[in-house]
């Protein structure tokens, strides 16, 4: 295991659900979802979590970059930081192409801004928001997004506005709006696991 990310896999594994966790948090935080939905799917799923690569200066997680106030001159190189670190997780017997990008809160919207230029199986988003002067690319991965119509901490605004920015492409961009603030529940859960299912069937459809 390496000190960046945290991984569990097997050797059946021919898909790859990688997971990017919110502000303050670590590799670890989104793990056990991870695993809920590995379960859940026919398709034997690798996992990997991967540690946001700064210290967090108000508490002992890890950031991305700095939100509070936000650092948005940094968001670029992080971005770009977190493309090569995908792309260097593809290898023959599990393409990018068999790759869902999953983040949350901070973590959801650095998988919007580096998903969507990769060759990913499909993106969700979860309590995420768009970077700012963010545009997405028409050729992109399928995406579903997850929002809390009472989310305090990223209103739910934030996923229309991802969802508009999104809506020129070919693709789908599907949202699911829940009753609940800042979090991912088990109706979200769901979502996730239906979308992960229709995309990797089809992903194998195409091998």
């Amino acid at each position: 295991m390496a000190a960046d990310l945290l991984r569990q896999s097997t050797a059946k594994a021919r898909a790859r659900l990688v997971l990017l966790h919110g502000w303050g948090a670590d590799a670890g935080d989104l793990m056990p979802l991870g695993q809920a939905l590995a379960e859940a799917i026919a398709t034997p799923l690798e996992l990997v979590a991967l540690q946001a690569p700064e210290q967090q200066t108000q508490g002992s997680g890890r950031q991305w970059y700095g939100l509070f106030p936000a650092d948005w001159a940094a968001v670029p190189a992080a971005v770009e930081g977190l493309k090569e670190r995908i792309n260097n997780l593809g290898s023959a017997e599990i393409p990018l192409e068999a790759t869902v990008l999953l983040g949350f809160s901070q973590g959801g919207a650095m998988a919007m801004a580096a998903g969507c230029d990769l060759p990913l199986a499909g993106l969700i988003a979860c309590s995420a928001y768009p970077h700012p002067h963010w545009q997405a690319p028409v050729i992109r991965p399928p995406v579903l997004l997850l929002h809390g119509r009472h989310d305090d901490v990223v209103p739910h605004s934030a996923a229309l506005a991802l969802k508009n920015e999104l809506s020129p492409s070919k693709q789908a961009c599907d949202l699911f709006s829940f009753e609940n603030g800042h979090a991912i529940p088990v109706e979200a859960q769901a979502e996730m696991k239906k979308a992960l299912k229709r995309w990797l069937d089809q992903t194998a459809q195409n091998a």
